[in-house]
């Protein structure tokens, strides 16, 4: 994306699940075997699963083309206004690593700080934490 100058587009200012939808299918392959990135993919499946289940509807599913983590695959940023946020990678762009993300998200956006306690975790999204991000204006103490 350098020299390429950034478009802010504006979106709804609340929970949100922001998708690579340029990511990578695996660590070594960018593509699959029909020529789709493995971020698009992973944005159909969360969506797909959103539709598929009302109780998942209260964090925005929303994508962009890379987030930078093109080491780890498949990554997503949680975030919300006022909490942490957190990047999340090296998922297989399927159902099951989608439902992982959207059970966690609904944990994530009920949360006071975006903190949501270990042992709540599905065990989808564990191992998948590249890193969290402050919100604007404040710092994890």
């Amino acid at each position: 994306m350098a020299g390429r100058l950034v478009k802010i587009v504006p979106v709804a200012d609340g929970p949100a699940i922001v998708a690579c939808n340029t990511c990578r299918y695996t660590a070594d392959t960018r593509d699959d075997a029909t020529g789709q990135r493995g971020g698009a993919q992973l944005v159909a499946a969360l969506r797909k699963a959103q539709a598929q289940d009302p109780t998942l509807a209260g964090v925005a599913v929303q994508e962009m083309p890379c987030l930078f983590a093109c080491a780890d695959f498949c990554t997503i940023h949680l975030r919300a206004p006022g909490k942490v946020g957190y990047v999340l990678g090296r998922f297989a762009p399927d159902a099951d690593a989608a439902r992982a993300i959207l059970d966690y998200a609904i944990l994530y956006a009920a949360s006071e700080t975006g903190q949501v306690p270990f042992k709540q975790w599905p065990a989808g999204v564990k191992g998948h934490f590249i890193t969290r991000t402050p919100p604007p204006g404040g710092l994890v103490e």
